[in-house]
């Protein structure tokens, strides 16, 4: 039997009471067919009072990582009995997810619209829904995104570190990197955080990929995360840290156009005027040296070969101890390979 003392969840015109779960259709538009189109909202009521949650996925339709992180959240048993509530939106931009696109059909970016407007473009009207229905519901948030399409990047938590209980949130979530990010105008973050809703960005994988190391640590960051946040009872003792902390990084982007090769992978450490990188012209007659500028960790790479002037390429997070960094993402790497071969050989 629920719960009658806590006070039950309303989203949209559905009622959830305490001790309960749901999926919720919430009606967003028609397409031009009339196909009705609805954002799945996903809720878990907890009997007991504490902190409302959101996740968020697919704001970008074509970043399906968080989608599958989502789906794995919600499969965990532990999530049944939760203090407070659990609000998870795997697919949130559903345009551009049905279409394999990263925006909206009028070509606008959901990232770039809120806190939107209800009577605005189709993607200002989805930002304005999602911030009434789901976003000031909530107490604190975490978006999930991956690189753009033909950009991969490393595990990372962004937040603005300058925010003593988000840095703690931030840190908690255990990424190999976590970025001081200054808030972006337009972005769900900064429409959530203008809102008194702290919300912190993982970025992990590629657009359009699944990528199973980013979907482990993130389903891992957010279960963390929640502890932290008292979601599961008592506060779990301190942990040791072992992030790498990053408060600013730069772009290192094409000298020209051609064709690019890359030295490095995700991770690698990089020296001050290292050279990462060759563009070369087709007919292999010229060849330009890519160099970085200052030192720092790879945590973003470009996959497309064919580049043009001005291209971004790189994408370092500079850091005190470029061989620590290196180190703690290569033991993350290890600890995934590990724990693979021993899930392969239990299945034998």
């Amino acid at each position: 039997m629920a719960n009658t003392q806590r006070a039950a969840f309303e989203i949209g015109s559905t009622t959830i009471v305490a001790g309960t779960r749901r999926t919720v259709n919430l009606p967003m538009s028609l397409l031009s067919n009339h196909t009705p189109m609805s954002i799945p909202i996903h809720v878990i009521h907890g009997k007991k009072d504490g902190p409302r949650l959101f996740i968020s996925a697919a704001i970008h339709g074509d970043e399906l990582n968080g989608v599958e992180i989502i789906r794995r959240i919600l499969k965990t048993p532990r999530v049944t009995k939760l203090r407070g509530t659990l609000v998870a939106v795997p697919i949130v931009n559903v345009f551009g997810f049905l279409a394999h696109s990263r925006y909206l059909p009028d070509r606008r970016d959901l990232n770039r619209s809120f806190p939107g407007n209800e009577k605005g473009s189709l993607t200002s009207q989805l930002a304005s829904l999602f911030m009434k229905e789901v976003v000031l519901r909530c107490t604190h948030g975490i978006d999930l995104h991956t690189g753009a399409i033909h950009r991969s990047n490393l595990p990372q938590i962004r937040a603005d570190l300058t925010d003593p209980m988000m840095e703690q949130l931030a840190k908690s979530f255990s990424a190999p990197l976590v970025l001081h990010s200054d808030l972006r105008d337009g972005s769900l973050r900064r429409a959530a955080t203008d809102k008194q809703i702290p919300t912190m960005l993982y970025e992990a994988g590629e657009a359009l990929r699944f990528d199973e190391l980013a979907i482990r640590l993130g389903v891992r960051g957010i279960i963390r995360v929640m502890q932290t946040l008292g979601m599961f009872g008592k506060l779990p003792p301190p942990q040791k840290n072992k992030s790498v902390v990053s408060l600013s990084s730069y772009w290192v982007r094409a000298p020209t156009g051609g064709i690019f090769q890359s030295l490095l992978h995700l991770g690698a450490k990089i020296k001050k005027g290292e050279t990462v990188g060759m563009v070369t012209d087709p007919m292999g007659t010229s060849e330009m040296l890519v160099e970085a500028g200052e030192p720092g960790i790879l945590i973003g790479r470009t996959s497309l070969p064919v580049v043009n002037q001005g291209d971004a390429l790189f994408h370092i997070a500079k850091v005190h101890n470029t061989t620590k960094a290196e180190k703690v993402v290569a033991e993350f790497h290890e600890e995934f390979i590990e724990e693979m071969n021993l899930e392969t050989l239990s299945h034998e």
